[in-house]
């Protein structure tokens, strides 16, 4: 404890007689553990942001198409038309093991009446589990379609929010009437607003969703247009697809491997890239701003130095009264860490202060907010202590190895 307090005591007169290369070194440090920690948590907070985006389609989820085949099977040709019903949603809910939820989609534009206004909207027929399956939230006072909705081929509807806007403006549109096709629908709730930044077939905010059996009966549909499933354990995704596709190709007689026959959009494939991407763009900037860090630790490696050179003759006296190499290594060791963990907690509270204002920016949606999280402060603080052991030992083994007879002549 002695040897720490004197060895504070020493640091704190070389700063004062070295006042504004300690103040620049220090401020090298600050600006190079800034760069490391706000570029990292930028990276953090666009990942988080990016996954958040792209989860407003659904997580997990898988969409469904069937088309024609492009493969002879059994001795029939391609080209044939595969169409499936809802017998065959309940045919893949009875069989797979692997599928989650599975829900089917019926779609079309319909005309849709409120007052003297006519519009055109895209109209979705969906079982109960497609608002889980797709991230439809209903806002506040309004709920999904439920089972007993189906069942009963009732004429509700769940609407995006800004075409609820759009029909009611600022009026609550729960319980609210409007004809769809012709008939009365009864609003039974509203998308909660989401950032939704891929789709297949238009935007959920312009949507109206109603009972796949309404749909059906309003329409005299008979084939489904797609479905959507996810799998029960998420890391299974791709197992699900394949199990779907071949219990609908025994039933339907077409090539499992006939990629053509049952189109597939895995979306978990995008988060799985997105997710790699980001890691590599996170560790580029990682290395920009370490570089950076790096010159400051080059900084702080020239005052150790030109301490090392004024502090000769004292260094001399010490080793002649018996301070060995090992205590004059580890004094200056130490104080090169001490000025390397000052200029760094300086760096990581303006970065923290950065990140603390930024979302008062406004552009959250595209770029996310920069977030210190501990990964982030534990990388900033193991590369300060890298680069403060490395700079400082090299002027402190040079103290170490001097002469105490030339030393004290100097």
């Amino acid at each position: 404890m002695k040897a720490l307090g004197a060895s504070l005591k020493q640091l704190w007169r070389d700063l004062r007689t070295q006042r504004m290369r300690t103040l620049l070194t220090t401020l090298g440090i600050v600006w190079g553990t800034v760069a490391v920690s706000l570029l990292l948590a930028f990276g953090q907070g666009l990942h988080v942001q990016l996954k958040k985006n792209a989860a407003g389609i659904g997580q997990g989820l898988v969409i469904a198409w069937p088309s024609q085949t492009s493969m002879p099977f059994e001795g029939l040709g391609k080209g044939r038309r595969i169409r499936l019903t809802e017998d065959d949603i309940e045919l893949v809910r009875g069989r797979s093991r692997i599928v989650g939820l599975i829900s089917t989609e019926f779609s079309d534009t319909l005309r849709l009446q409120q007052g003297r206004r006519t519009l055109a909207v895209e109209v979705s027929g969906v079982n109960t589990e497609f608002a889980e399956m797709r991230s439809m939230i209903p806002a506040a006072g309004g709920r999904f379609i439920n089972p007993r909705d189906e069942e009963l081929r009732r004429r509700v509807a769940f609407l995006g929010n800004e075409l609820a806007e759009q029909l009611f403006g600022s009026a609550d549109p729960v319980a609210q009437v409007f004809r769809l096709h012709g008939s009365p629908f009864m609003v039974v709730g509203v998308l909660q607003p989401k950032i939704q930044q891929s789709s297949y077939s238009g935007r959920d905010k312009d949507k109206v969703i109603i009972p796949a059996s309404t749909f059906q009966a309003l329409t005299g549909q008979k084939y489904l247009d797609n479905f959507t499933f996810t799998a029960a354990n998420v890391g299974r995704t791709g197992a699900a697809a394949d199990e779907v596709r071949t219990i609908l190709a025994g039933k339907h007689r077409f090539d499992p491997e006939d990629k053509e026959a049952l189109s597939l959009w895995d979306t978990t494939e995008m988060a799985q890239f997105l997710d790699t991407f980001m890691l590599a763009f996170q560790l580029f900037l990682g290395i920009v701003g370490s570089l950076t860090l790096v010159v400051g630790g080059i900084g702080v490696s020239n005052i150790m130095n030109v301490v090392v050179e004024e502090r000769t003759r004292e260094i001399g006296i010490k080793m002649a009264l018996g301070a060995k190499p090992r205590s004059i290594l580890t004094q200056f060791l130490l104080e090169t860490l001490l000025l390397t963990t000052i200029g760094g907690v300086l760096g990581l509270g303006i970065t923290a202060a950065l990140c603390a204002v930024f979302p008062a920016a406004g552009v959250t949606d595209y770029v996310g907010d920069p977030v210190v999280s501990p990964v982030v402060a534990a990388l900033t603080a193991g590369l300060l202590g890298l680069i403060g052991l490395i700079a400082g030992f090299f002027p402190a083994r040079e103290a170490a190895a001097l002469d105490p007879v030339i030393a004290m002549k100097t």
